[in-house]
């Protein structure tokens, strides 16, 4: 199996694992930190809003059985497209949207679905999600990883909390998350 990488800036990286994960052709979903300019960042230290990372998550995946394309499909129905300054409740740079492509493909791809959401009228309001270029990706604490399996109950007050969930059911109709 050939895998890729997928990289995906949605506002608290919590809630952008558990979509993507356990489904064919997913190898693993890691939370974490990049688009800033300190090595190895900290929960803390990116939280300060003083590095300049975004909470990502990075996606190991295999393109033959889950295309790239359907991973950014899947993306656009997790994010708030249009917010510039966070996610929902989470707010400042940290917490903003962006498509990091990891090859010339990729940012076809990525500015295509773009373009395609921007003229398709779903939203009033101009699609403010970056694509820029991957940079180096810094795994976030273990605790972090899956958090939506290692903590049920917390993981669903605080998608449903933040307003995540009734912008997706808003935007998007029935959201299985």
């Amino acid at each position: 199996m050939a895998t890729a990488k997928a990289t995906f800036a949605g506002g608290c990286f919590w809630c952008m694992v558990k979509p993507f994960d356990e489904h064919p052709g997913i190898e693993s979903v890691i939370s974490g930190y990049t688009g800033g300019y300190v090595e190895n960042p900290s929960y803390q230290q990116v939280c300060s809003e003083l590095t300049g990372h975004l909470e990502a998550i990075q996606i190991t995946f295999d393109p033959e059985v889950y295309p790239y394309e359907k991973l950014v499909d899947t993306y656009w129905t997790l994010i708030d497209p249009t917010d510039a300054g966070g996610q929902f409740h989470d707010r400042g740079r940290s917490y903003m949207t962006a498509i990091f492509y990891h090859d010339e493909e990729q940012k076809k791809i990525a500015e295509a679905s773009k373009k395609a959401l921007e003229e398709s009228g779903k939203f009033k309001m101009p699609i403010a999600t970056k694509i820029l270029e991957a940079k180096p990706f810094y795994k976030a604490e273990p605790y972090h990883q899956y958090y939506y399996k290692k903590n049920p109950t917390h993981y669903e007050l605080y998608s449903i909390g933040s307003g995540r969930v009734a912008f997706q059911q808003q935007h998007w109709g029935e959201h299985d998350e």
